[in-house]
């Protein structure tokens, strides 16, 4: 039992370099699937920047919230599929508290 117990200590810190890498990696695919949408959306190569002068607010705000959503659902399903590729090789769920990420 005291084992069960200290593997369940040890694995949070060891799923935190692995957690690192899939995220990065998220982020890249995050990025492409917003080029990729934005290109469908407006015909255009770039998407506005804020500081972008020649571009109007709703132009912008409109790219702020699809790179929002994108990354929010790449980040969430990246990182889920990680925890439970980690519980279902261990047994065990890889971060120890239950409340979410931030």
């Amino acid at each position: 039992m005291a084992k069960t117990k200290k593997k369940k200590l040890k694995l949070p810190l060891a799923y935190k370099p692995l957690g690192f890498a899939m995220s990065w990696a998220a982020g890249a695919v995050a990025g492409l699937a917003f080029r990729k949408t934005w290109m469908a959306l407006r015909h255009e190569e770039d998407a506005p920047d804020a500081l972008d002068e020649d571009r109007g607010w709703g132009e912008i705000l409109l790219a702020a919230a699809v790179h929002g959503a994108l990354f929010a659902v790449v980040r969430s399903a990246v990182d889920r599929t990680g925890a439970k590729a980690i519980e279902r090789s261990t047994g065990v769920w890889p971060v120890a508290d239950k409340g979410g990420r931030d």
